[in-house]
Order: structure tokens, then sequence, then C-alpha cells
């Protein structure tokens, strides 16, 4: 929202795509303006106080009230639902199955391992996936910008209505993940496959290692196995745990060779994360084990408090995972930009 200089009339660009529907309402798909083209949605962005358990409350109540409108609720870090966690057991993982009551209420929760300390790494992602059962909400780690927007556009778009539950990490601000035409042309993927080995041409039948893994991490592996030229590697991401696409992933690790390893790498503790989830769900469903754990050690703390510490242990994972950083080499390092690119 910007506002004019002399008048002080506050101004929102993205209220002024097309003609807004009546005021303080959700426009209603398929609904018409005067000028004959569908009309936009009013878009609200609210300042709310720091008490999550009375707001969270509150946007659930709304999104009952306004099914038609894409309500978020968004943490400043991932951690601060805690002291809304009542909301969260209650009503949003639960009030389907016990009050037959629908709600797509979003919540965006900061989350990953960014050297910011305890308090400040972890949305206690296993807490949501411990709540998941009946299909009852969706649980949602995009790794792309593209995945983001599908992934909301989906929300808003169904004939149902469900809780999303999404890990956000505050370093994809500054990761360029996606081209524009994935915005106007994709869809969202419950599981993404190795982008590498359609648009560079390696060569699938000589793949050694297939890592699964969430999130973050996945721009963290691609880029030391792009500076270490390491293509018998492929990297898998489940980008929705909850439900898990179990038909997908079966079909994408069939593009692999049988006898190539198959490991799990996360950042998060042995007893955080989705590991645990994915790894029981994945055995019973697909009768699997082949799983190889690479992550942090079982810990009573979702992070180090110790920002040197944070980043032994994340190139720790890294060296286990896909092998150390390449020696500084100004050839190779034109070579990485130019696969980045």
């Amino acid at each position: 929202m910007i506002r004019d200089f002399e008048s002080g009339e506050p101004y929102t660009p993205l209220n002024s795509i097309r003609e807004v529907g009546t005021e303080g309402t959700a426009t209603p798909p398929g609904s018409e303006g005067s000028d004959g083209k569908p009309r936009q949605a009013k878009f609200c962005v609210y300042d709310s106080p720091l008490s999550e358990e009375g707001v969270l409350g509150f946007e659930y109540g709304y999104s009952l009230g306004d099914p038609g409108m894409l309500i978020i609720w968004e943490a400043q870090f991932g951690d601060f639902y805690n002291g809304a966690q009542a909301i969260v057991d209650q009503f949003i993982a639960s009030a389907e199955i016990k009050w037959d009551r629908w709600s797509g209420l979003t919540m965006l929760l900061p989350h990953g391992y960014e050297g910011a300390g305890p308090e400040h790494s972890s949305a206690r992602l296993e807490r949501f996936l411990q709540l998941c059962g009946n299909d009852n909400m969706f649980v949602v780690y995009p790794s792309t910008a593209s995945q983001t927007f599908h992934m909301l556009r989906r929300q808003v778009k169904a004939q149902y209505r469900k809780p999303l539950v999404v890990m956000t990490p505050k370093s994809y601000l500054r990761i360029p993940t996606s081209p524009l035409s994935e915005l106007v042309d994709g869809r969202f993927h419950e599981i993404l496959d190795d982008p590498r080995f359609e648009q560079d041409g390696w060569d699938r039948s000589k793949v050694k290692r297939v890592i699964y893994c969430v999130g973050k991490v996945y721009h963290e592996l691609d880029e030391r196995r792009v500076a270490r030229d390491q293509r018998d590697t492929a990297i898998l991401r489940v980008e929705q745990m909850y439900p898990l696409h179990t038909e997908l992933l079966k079909e994408l690790d069939e593009r692999y060779p049988e006898k190539a390893e198959r490991v799990f790498v996360q950042e998060e503790t042995y007893n955080a994360g989705a590991y645990q989830f994915l790894v029981d769900m994945i055995e019973t469903k697909l009768g699997w084990q082949r799983w190889q754990y690479i992550g942090r050690q079982r810990s009573s703390t979702p992070a180090t408090g110790s920002k040197s510490q944070h980043k032994i242990e994340q190139e720790q994972i890294l060296t286990k995972a896909i092998g150390p950083k390449p020696e500084s080499d100004p050839k190779k390092n034109k070579k990485v930009a130019a696969a980045r690119a």
C-alpha cells in the first residue's frame, strides 16, 4: 500500500488490477465486472497484535464465516504459533472430523536452518505431521516460487476447504527459484523430480545415489552437487508431506536404477522434521525399507544457539550427502555459475 503525498489517500496496486468486488467481501469465482472481465477479490493486509492464540482463533473464525476468501495468517517466525497451539489442536486440525466444519485457513510459518538460533529455526513441522489423519489438512514445504504460487491458487480454487500449513524459509527471499513461465503455465506438484536430467541432459541410468529431501536444503544440496559436477546423484523433493502422493513417488523413483542407494536428507534433528513421518508412511504403503538418514542428531532443542556451530553442522550434512566443497578453481567457478544460470 502506498499513499498519495498530497492527499494522504491510500492506494493498493493489487486491488487495481481489475474491477474489485463488493467492499469488504470476497468476489465469488466467475463473477464479472462492468467490463465483462472477472472481478478480482479484495486484497487486505493487517498487522496483528502479538497474541497468537487470539489472532489465530479470529482468523480461523473468519475462514468459517467467509469460505470464499483466502485467509492467511503469517507468523514472524514459525515457532510463534506455539502460543496458539490450542487453536491448532482443538480447531484447525480436528474440527472437520469432530463437527464437520470446513476451514480453508492458511498458515505461513517461517522454517529453516539459517543460523537464527533454536527459537527461530523450526516451525515444529513434526508436530503438524503428528496431527495428520483422515485427510484433515495439507502440510506443504514448497521449494520454489512457482510451487508457492500454485499451492495458494489451488487452495482458493478448490471446491472444498482444508487447512493449509506451509513451511516458508526466509532465505527464499534471496534465492531465485522459478522462471516466469512456471508461474504462468505450471501447476502444483506434490513431488518434484530432479530437473537436471531434463534441462541439462544428465543421464539417469548412471545415477548411483538418489537423495530425497524436503524444502530449503534442496538448494544447498544442488549447489554443492553442481560445484562438484557430480552427475551420478539425483535429488527428489517431497513438496507435500500430507496427504502424501505415494503413487507419484513410486513413479518418479522408478526412473532411477534400482541398485542406486536411496538416502533421506534433512536439516532438522533426527527426532524432528519430516523424516520419521515420511519413512513410516512410505514403508507402510510401498513396503520400502532402504533408507539411510543424513541429518542432525537427536536433540531436545530444534537448533544450536551458535552461528559457527550451525555452519559446522550444515557443512557436515552437505559433505555426507554430496561430498566436500571442491577446491577454489576460477575455471570451475565459471562453470558452476553457468550451470546455475
